[in-house]
């Protein structure tokens, strides 16, 4: 694998464990222990820090590696004849052999050379003059107006690299292409970068004003502060971007973004922007359209206008098709609120693979009103049925309550629990609502058991009879449960569905006239006795599901 493949695997797979990549320094590291040994001892010592100045020393190395075998190889071959194919002798060849060792260290040891410098003894490095790290000073001229990448004689020294002509081992080969930003060599800047982190954002022009002629290239005229301009759209261009000359003619206000924009062009030229003139006002035929334009050294175009212009006003691609008897078939794209384009779960889950961002979104009706019962038309029919609580006590059905004792029980009598200020005054309220209601009523019977609250989800305090002493001495009701299928099976059919609360579920039956006195139970307020079956009860599930099954 090339050092190329690997930075590009490197990539793909970051993107699933950037934790593991969280800085720089740990990239560079983590890069660094994958390269192969030979590789590795050459890039090892310059101790980079830059991930992209890292790639690019290690694609130099593999390319000397290569060079290196190249040589190893036709040295080999010289050994066993007296002269090779092109005229080179074994004492020649190990010439070459000896010089690219020296180019090969002499790579190694750049931004390392250690001579007899002495020791700083503060941050144990060397250095030739005193430390300047606490006075907070260039590392190259030593003023304290800039730091090292901003200092003018690196500048000046970039420049100056990236008018020589530069030289490669293979012969014959074209320079590498290490990408947008994968070296810092010809990247200018007009202005002095801030500390912010640089956006990558690329904006791509087209190279020379000859190619304004192209049938692909869209250049208008508008009016700029009443000046003629000559406008390029470039849809390629992510921002839009007007001439330094002309800013500075006009004397427009300018202001500094928070970010860093690094522009390219076709011919791998970059340059660094900072600065932007909002709202400049583009005139066309009695119109308006501002824009943001950011100031960019160039003098091919007065304006490039990119999507960002595009976007803001809405534009539209048109493409006309010519028919063969002469007429124009104008193809116009679809309006901007239809549906966007789908894909499938296939093409979905291969783009997650390859590392795209996937993200799960849902959307819900804020604006929809809860459904009520009022306005379901079954229920305004039925209403008699479905009512919210019970009026009164139930009719006399087939099936009743009873409670059957173990023979030779005596009645059963329990105090009252204490219970909170609070508590006594819900208790007051849900009794005379009992009373009101005639589910229950005062009583004399011998049998007591004390009440007390349970708590609901809903903050609601249900009234509950603690009815355990009594279920010790009740005989079982052994009628059986149905099953959970069958009653499946039943609503085959059906179409309208209700819930209904427990309560009112256990108050449609009646306690047997003879069981009464058996349910009385003891209040601060008195003692009563129920006339419906009420909660804790052992045999209450057995009895209403008995009647359910006869009803139904």
């Amino acid at each position: 694998m090339t050092i190329t493949e690997y930075e590009r695997e490197f990539f793909r797979l970051s993107k699933y464990a950037r934790e593991c990549v969280s800085t720089k320094a740990i990239m560079c590291k983590r890069f660094k222990n994958r390269l192969n040994e030979d590789i590795r001892v050459l890039v090892g010592i310059l101790e980079l820090k830059e991930f992209v100045v890292l790639v690019e020393r290690s694609c130099k190395a593999e390319e000397l590696n290569k060079e290196k075998r190249k040589v190893d190889l036709e040295a080999r071959d010289s050994r066993k004849r007296p002269m090779s194919k092109s005229g080179y002798s074994h004492r020649d060849r190990g010439k070459q052999h000896s010089s690219f060792k020296s180019q090969a260290t002499s790579m190694a040891s750049v931004g390392n050379v250690k001579s007899n410098r002495p020791d700083c003894q503060q941050y144990a490095r060397r250095h030739p003059n005193k430390c300047r790290m606490n006075d907070r000073a260039c590392f190259k001229c030593g003023s304290q107006d800039h730091f090292l990448k901003d200092c003018p004689e690196m500048v000046e020294k970039e420049k100056f690299q990236s008018a020589r002509p530069r030289n490669t081992t293979s012969r014959g080969r074209p320079l590498r292409n290490t990408g947008i930003g994968a070296s810092s060599k010809g990247v200018t800047k007009y202005t002095t970068v801030r500390t912010e982190a640089q956006a990558l954002v690329r904006a791509y022009t087209i190279r020379v004003r000859e190619e304004a002629t192209s049938p692909d290239v869209i250049i208008g005229t508008f009016s700029f502060y009443d000046t003629d301009v000559i406008a390029l759209i470039d849809p390629g261009s992510t921002h839009s971007y007007v001439c330094m000359n002309l800013i500075n003619n006009k004397k427009l206000p300018i202001e500094f973004i928070d970010f860093v924009i690094k522009v390219s062009n076709p011919l791998g030229k970059h340059v660094l922007v900072d600065e932007v003139c909002k709202k400049c006002p583009l005139m066309i035929r009695g119109y308006c359209f501002p824009a943001n334009l950011m100031l960019l050294p160039f003098d091919k175009f007065d304006v490039i206008l990119g999507m960002d212009w595009l976007t803001l006003h809405d534009a539209i691609k048109v493409i006309e098709l010519k028919c063969e008897n002469g007429k124009i078939l104008r193809v116009e794209s679809d309006e901007s609120d239809r549906l966007p384009v789908m894909i499938s779960s296939t093409l979905a889950q291969k783009c997650i693979r390859k590392g795209c961002e996937a993200y799960l979104a849902y959307v819900l009706n804020m604006k929809e009103s809860e459904l009520k019962i009022d306005s379901v038309s079954v229920v305004c029919e039925y209403s008699d049925l479905f009512l919210e609580a019970l009026p009164g006590l139930p009719l006399v059905r087939e099936v009743e309550f009873g409670i059957e004792l173990v023979p030779g029980t005596s009645p059963i009598s329990i105090a009252p629990y204490k219970m909170a200020p609070i508590e006594l005054k819900e208790l007051k309220a849900q009794m005379q609502e009992l009373i009101d209601k005639r589910f229950a009523r005062p009583s004399y019977s011998p049998w007591g058991a004390p009440v007390l609250f349970v708590k609901k989800k809903d903050g609601f305090m249900r009234l509950r009879i603690d009815y355990r002493q009594l279920n010790k001495v009740t005989i079982k009701n052994k009628y059986p449960l149905p099953r959970i299928d069958d009653l499946l099976d039943q609503l085959r059919g059906a179409t309208v569905f209700s819930n209904i609360d427990l309560r009112f579920d256990y108050y449609q039956l009646r306690v047997k006239e003879s069981d009464l006195p058996k349910t009385a139970f003891r209040t601060r307020y008195g003692q009563y006795e129920f006339l419906v079956m009420p909660f804790g009860l052992t045999n209450t599930p057995a009895i209403f599901m008995d009647l359910m099954n006869r009803i139904f």
